[in-house]
């Protein structure tokens, strides 16, 4: 089998695994397994997500239009008599790319139904160069999350918890639907990546048409972006975008991840909105 570009093989899974929220936060010498970690300045507020809401994406990648899939589903549920939204988060390659490079993950992230604070999420990935499998819980009395690693024990450690609402990157932009944003708008926001928190603004650029599988639509592109001492990612010219349409449903139409070496971009297939039927999105043209 003739071997995946070094480039596509770094490309797709990083699509992947920076919109699904499957990272886990960590300190030095730990590897956010698959989420950034948002940590927003506004006060808790619940989570625009409600029972029975999923989200489909394909992802694709120059000529490879099917590289992946991911999958976001939310669910109402209790625990000890509190209110609780579970989201589960799947994530695969598919097609050729997965002949090349087999990549499955799957998390859950849960949050509390009253205030929307995360507090748990786990996650396990499996490619064939490395498997992982952690979970986060957070101790908001204490301001610390206990990060369990559960194939790599001598990395579980007990991590600060950030001010604001811990939130991971998927689930954010997602709720980016929520806040109103109007074209120049800036939402400062704390990322925590890897052992350091960096310091983001969520810009609301501009309004533009997009083609979407179910046709052409006005969408808000919303960008985060690092203004001060760049680093990582934005050092390197790393960006990402979702683009919110504008209609009264709000949806993450288009996601896209650029890098150097090239741009992947998860398009939104197919929504059910929150207990209701499902409303398959037509076919890509």
């Amino acid at each position: 089998m003739k071997k995946i570009p070094v480039h596509f093989a770094a490309l797709v899974p990083a699509l992947v695994r920076i919109l699904a929220p499957a990272r886990l936060p960590a300190l030095a010498g730990l590897v956010l397994a698959f989420s950034l970690a948002l940590a927003a300045p506004s006060p808790a507020a619940p989570l625009s997500f409600k029972d029975g809401e999923r989200f489909s994406f394909r992802v694709g990648w120059g000529i490879f239009g099917h590289a992946g899939e991911i999958t976001i589903a939310a669910r109402a549920e209790e625990s000890a008599g509190l209110p609780q939204v579970r989201i589960t988060t799947d994530t695969t390659t598919k097609g050729l790319v997965r002949k090349l490079y087999a990549f499955d993950g799957q998390a859950e992230s849960v949050f509390d139904g009253n205030d929307g604070r995360m507090l748990a999420a786990s996650a396990t990935t499996s490619s064939k160069e490395r498997k992982t499998k952690a979970m986060a819980v957070f101790d908001y009395a204490s301001a610390k999350v206990r990060y369990e690693d559960m194939l790599r024990p001598h990395r579980s450690t007990d991590i600060p918890l950030p001010a604001g609402q811990p939130m991971d990157l998927i689930t954010s932009l997602i709720e980016a639907r929520a806040w109103d944003l109007k074209v120049g708008d800036r939402r400062p926001t704390t990322v925590m990546f890897d052992d350091e928190f960096y310091e983001l603004t969520l810009v609301a650029e501009r309004i533009e048409d997009v083609d979407t599988p179910s046709g052409r639509c006005a969408a808000l592109v919303i960008l985060p972006v690092m203004e001060k001492d760049p680093k990582g990612m934005f050092k390197r010219g790393g960006t990402v975008r979702v683009w919110i349409s504008q209609d009264e449903r709000r949806l993450p139409v288009k996601l896209e991840v650029s890098m150097r070496y090239g741009t992947g971009t998860a398009w939104l297939t197919d929504y059910t909105p929150p207990t209701a039927p499902s409303s398959r999105l037509s076919a890509m043209p």
